[in-house]
């Protein structure tokens, strides 16, 4: 006989392991002993032996109970755990801002290098040297009274060279320079005149007309009449970082000469000599 340790219950056939009920493994136990008085029947008494009793019959339950398994083992039922995305998603954003703030800090220290860079090389409108057909003709001349006077220093910020002194270098460094310039008019050296005139530059005309140097260097071309020129009567005027040079110049065309009187006016600035205005009559 065969007993449920859980539910208590008892079987009698040999061949269950696990309870019907539960799912518990059975266990052996002791059958009760036999209390019965077996009477033998005597001769000629009609003894009526009462029949065995009934085999059990066990029937399903309604419910199925669950199956056994062994002590130590559990069966996972729970969903597979999924990795979690977002910790990736916030990684990310935040090389992405980390990212912005490095790049706003690079402009921040870039842009304004480059805005004072870009200041310091920048042409301005001025205006051009000449303004008769023969405008590659040298007309350097002062300008006007009222558009630019050797009044009060220009000493640029960024010049650490103070402007020289003796005049007689300034006379041969400016001769040169007018030299300069009226190589540039021929050929129509855009590049050369925009390091020769300042920024500021204004020239007035033999007809009076008064251009600027985006105009100048706008309407330059080249100039095949010229043959040769020469400078006379030269006379250059200090005045701090400023300096006046007049004098005459004669050009030889092919079939003429042409004679014209200027008066160019330069200021010091980055460590040379800019012309900031001139001014030309010619001489019938």
């Amino acid at each position: 006989m065969k007993s449920c340790p859980t539910c208590n219950q008892t079987f009698t056939d040999p061949n269950l392991i696990f309870c019907v009920d539960d799912g518990t493994p059975l266990v052996s136990v002791a059958a009760p002993a036999d209390e019965t008085t077996v009477v033998s029947p005597s001769a000629g008494d009609n003894v009526r032996i009462p029949p065995p009793p009934p085999t059990e019959v066990y029937k399903p339950r309604d419910w199925q109970a669950p199956d056994y398994q062994p002590p130590g083992f559990q069966t996972s039922t729970a969903a597979p755990t999924r990795k979690k995305v977002w910790p990736w998603v916030v990684g990310i954003l935040a090389v992405l801002v980390i990212g912005v703030i490095g790049i706003g800090i690079a402009l921040a220290i870039l842009i304004p290098n480059m805005v004072r860079t870009s200041n310091k090389n920048r042409s301005n409108p001025s205006v051009e040297r000449s303004g008769d057909p023969n405008s590659n003709l040298n007309s350097s001349a002062p300008t006007s009274q009222s558009n630019n006077e050797n009044s009060g220093p220009a000493l640029d910020d960024d010049n650490a060279t103070p402007p020289p002194t003796d005049k007689e270098v300034v006379l041969a460094t400016l001769r040169d320079l007018e030299h300069e310039w009226e190589v540039a008019n021929i050929n129509a050296d855009k590049q050369k005149l925009d390091r020769i005139l300042a920024d500021d530059y204004v020239g007035k005309s033999a007809e009076g007309k008064i251009h600027g140097k985006a105009e100048y260097l706008r309407t330059i071309k080249r100039d095949t009449m010229i043959q040769k020129w020469d400078f006379e009567d030269l006379n250059v005027t200090l005045a701090g970082d400023r300096a006046t040079l007049d004098g005459v110049v004669r050009f030889q065309l092919r079939d003429q000469e042409a004679a014209f009187r200027f008066t160019d006016k330069f200021v010091w600035r980055e460590g040379r000599w800019q012309a900031v205005g001139s001014e030309i009559s010619r001489i019938e």
